[in-house]
């Protein structure tokens, strides 16, 4: 018998509402959405409204920890703050919108509960780092006092890739494994600087070679065990790795290896 944490029902999740003819659609659904968490430069925040309940939306924009949890900056002054300020129970639909229907292209909603990054949390500079590097222009305020970065700490969440192309996910299924890897963490920063300052033609033919981009001064913006973080403007890219990498020699490897199949193709 399942237990009464198995048994209840997690944020967003939808049961099977499908007509019970209609034909199974295949499709890679977890890669999809680890592809939204990653490249999805803002996002609908749906707060709960401290005065009446009420669900409170607002536009933030978004980056990720090293393990692909979603991060923002928000000011004490924003209503959504002090809505979470009272109950950190948030929702973020990241929905990269291209050409034609919007509906017609994938977005995910993740669910889970904010928490606000103190300054002398010892996470917080890896994560203003990899957030400024997403969003360079936030460097304008990210320093006032009055601003902070928030965690979302990912319980569940659903992707709509499409009629009849959904998906529930567990927050296990979707964040990236970081067990092992702090050689590769604590590396991030030094190695992000050297690709970029000395292998900038190798991160060039990593989007346009590997990923099909147009061409341009691509810059990796971040890495983690899963892959690499590329962007060109507001344009990003999510480059993900054959296999699992947990240190810095293995990573020095793995990005000739990627230079040496985009210089092939």
């Amino acid at each position: 018998m399942a237990d009464a944490d198995d048994a209840a029902p997690l944020p967003g999740f939808m049961p099977d509402r499908l007509p019970e003819n209609a034909p199974p659609v295949a499709f890679d659904a977890q890669s999809i959405a680890k592809a939204l968490l990653r490249v999805t430069r803002a996002g609908a925040l749906a707060t709960i409204d401290r005065n009446t309940g009420h669900p409170f939306g607002s536009l933030v924009n978004v980056a990720t920890d090293v393990d692909g949890a979603p991060l923002i900056i928000i000011s004490r002054l924003s209503t959504h703050t002090a809505n979470l300020e009272n109950d950190g129970r948030a929702s973020l639909l990241l929905a990269p919108i291209g050409r034609g229907d919007p509906l017609a292209h994938p977005r995910l909603t993740a669910l889970g509960t904010f928490a606000a990054i103190a300054r002398q949390d010892p996470r917080e500079p890896r994560l203003r780092r990899r957030f400024l590097a997403r969003h360079p222009k936030s460097e304008l305020y990210a320093g006032f006092a009055d601003f902070s970065f928030w965690r979302l700490e990912l319980v569940s969440a659903h992707l709509n890739a499409g009629f009849g192309r959904a998906a529930d996910f567990k927050a296990a299924e979707l964040i990236t494994d970081i067990s092992g890897a702090d050689d590769l963490i604590e590396a991030e920063a030094s190695a992000v600087a050297h690709m970029n300052a000395d292998h900038a033609d190798a991160i060039r033919l990593y989007a346009t070679k590997l990923l099909g981009a147009e061409d341009g001064p691509w810059r990796l913006t971040g890495l983690d065990p899963e892959g690499l973080d590329l962007a060109l403007g507001d344009a990003t890219l999510r480059l993900a790795f054959a296999q699992r990498v947990t240190t810095a020699e293995r990573l020095r490897k793995v990005v000739v290896d990627l230079a040496q199949a985009a210089r092939g193709a």
